[in-house]
């Protein structure tokens, strides 16, 4: 999917779009552009509201606008379980968002290059789909060739720094793990306001 300037789509939408713009410099600027957007703006309408979250869901997950509106259709087509939480579910479940979670990216665009690049297995097949979905029980691992690749150089010593969703195992010997439950906005935080998403395209 091809994105717009991240630091400038980022102070439109918020730092948590982009993991790169979440820095103290970006912070202070954003804030910054703020203030003057808001002297010169009158009060906002809940329908640019609703097109902003859905933005900033989009663009933080790194998904067209044909695949978001899929996305949105499954989740009001559910029965299980609240549209708002069955997007999230959607979302989150994705193979390039789950290799994020883990920690093998550093950022989303790089586990979808991860993906796309054949270093990551499902099961016992190579899966060169980032938007690959998953289901609980699904087992993934770094394919055995890349596990010396650069990109995971000093693996082990970031992924105890970084928190492991409790949705999501992994045994950081074997470099596999697998999907345990089915995320929730408890165990993995919403990109943006779901329920203002749904709207939007309900409206």
């Amino acid at each position: 999917m091809k994105t717009p300037p991240r630091y400038k789509t980022a102070k439109r939408l918020g730092a948590t779009v982009f993991e790169k713009a979440q820095t103290q410099k970006f912070a202070i600027s954003a804030e910054r552009t703020a203030k003057n957007k808001k002297r010169g703006r009158g009060r906002q309408s809940e329908y640019g509201k609703q097109m902003l979250e859905k933005q900033k869901v989009r663009m933080t997950y790194g998904v067209t606008e044909k695949q978001f509106r899929n996305y949105v259709k499954k989740a009001l087509a559910a029965h299980s379980a609240k549209p708002s939480d069955r997007l999230h579910e959607l979302l989150e479940m994705r193979l390039d968002n789950v290799v994020w979670r883990l920690g093998l990216a550093s950022t989303r665009r790089g586990a979808r290059q991860m993906v796309a690049h054949g270093h990551v297995m499902v099961g016992d097949k190579k899966v060169r789909v980032p938007s690959h979905m998953l289901s609980i029980g699904d087992a993934l691992s770094v394919r055995e060739g890349s596990k010396e690749h650069g990109m995971l150089a000093g693996f082990a010593d970031k992924f105890h720094e970084r928190p492991l969703p409790s949705w999501l195992s992994w045994d950081l010997a074997k470099m596999s793990g697998k999907v345990v439950e089915r995320p929730t906005a408890a165990s993995a935080d919403p990109a943006g306001d779901l329920v203002a998403v749904l709207s939007f395209y309900t409206r």
